[in-house]
């Protein structure tokens, strides 16, 4: 689900030569198909009753129990950077996912993701006229195609073809990611160590379930619904399966990979495969649930990747006092596009 950002230190080293690059390649198209398929897996499970903030605690709190040893391990965290924990959980994890699977209950998976993808545009935005920083001619081309390309995906001359409230989630998803981008930059300290990504995520999924567990309330859901097959456009599949696939693989494998991806290349590299999300998520749900887009939606939604590809990329390292520009070699904080 469109963007966690977690701190990850690359050195050259780190990334290897060809073969090391290769593998990253590899491991980055294995961690984008894994999130485009988040979407497309839990639909069904919410259109056959249950409800998106519950989907959402499902998928949160059994990725929390698989990576816990990790948390365990990484506990020094919570000394050392709790703000970066609270901030990853609470927005990055579980205000984007809610934001999201709600949604996606009111409009196409592909859309909702699309709309996520102005996260990078809105991060410049914060960073020119909150904190009056200029921003490169570069910058600003990719928030105009980005927003271009998003009134071709929500069909703005036709009065917006998709629900109003379900635009608006998928924005506040955005949002939310912006939200901890802005959080993890006020808190960071140039002095700092930047801390394991894994145990990040580890703690994130843990803060995020706490919190979901409050706002969900999952003792009132309808776990029968587990129990039976649900209809895949048209073809019944177990409901269980489906779950698994959200936890297991487009949450825990998606994250893992993403981090050794990111490790391997370097952050626009990184961030030019992620996009790759969006397609994933817009194929198989075409595929899979009959969700068909227009010709016009489609070249619109290239432009808003393209567009936030740019803006991503011109997106400025934690603590930096330069202008926003290009992405340089000296990044230590890589961005994937959004997660889902």
């Amino acid at each position: 689900m469109p963007c966690h950002h977690v701190p990850v230190h690359t050195t050259d080293s780190a990334r290897g030569g060809r073969g090391g690059k290769g593998v990253g390649l590899g491991v980055a198209l294995v961690s984008a198909l894994a999130f485009g398929g988040s979407g497309v897996a839990a639909k069904p499970l919410i259109e056959a009753g249950l409800d998106p903030l519950h989907v959402v605690w499902l998928r949160v709190t059994g990725a929390a129990l698989v990576m816990l040893p990790l948390a365990v391990r990484h506990r020094a965290l919570l000394r050392r950077r709790p703000g970066l924990l609270a901030g990853f959980g609470l927005l990055a994890v579980a205000g984007v996912q809610a934001c999201y699977f709600a949604a996606i209950s009111r409009i196409p998976v592909g859309v909702a993701l699309l709309v996520e993808y102005l996260a990078p545009a809105l991060v410049l935005g914060w960073v020119r006229f909150v904190q009056r920083r200029p921003v490169t001619r570069a910058a600003a081309l990719g928030v105009a195609l980005a927003v271009g390309g998003l009134a071709c995906v929500v069909e703005v001359w036709a009065g917006l073809g998709f629900d109003a409230l379900g635009l608006l989630l998928a924005l506040g998803a955005a949002c939310c990611q912006v939200g901890y981008f802005v959080l993890s930059d006020q808190g960071s300290d140039a002095g700092d160590d930047t801390p394991d990504p894994l145990g990040v995520i580890a703690y994130g999924l843990l803060v995020g379930a706490a919190v979901l567990t409050v706002v969900a309330r999952p003792w009132g859901m309808d776990w029968q619904v587990l129990a039976h097959t649900v209809p895949v456009d048209g073809t019944p599949v177990a409901a269980v399966l489906l779950l698994a696939w959200i936890v297991l693989i487009a949450t825990v494998l998606a994250y893992v990979c993403g981090i050794v991806a990111v490790r391997r290349l370097s952050p626009q590299v990184a961030g030019v495969v992620a996009c790759l999300e969006a397609v994933i998520a817009t194929v198989l749900a075409w595929v899979l649930l009959g969700e068909r887009l227009s010709a016009p939606q489609i070249a619109g939604g290239a432009v808003v990747l393209v567009g936030a590809f740019i803006a991503q990329a011109s997106t400025p390292a934690t603590g930096s006092a330069e202008p926003v520009a290009a992405g340089g070699p000296g990044r230590e904080l890589s961005r994937r596009g959004p997660v889902a």
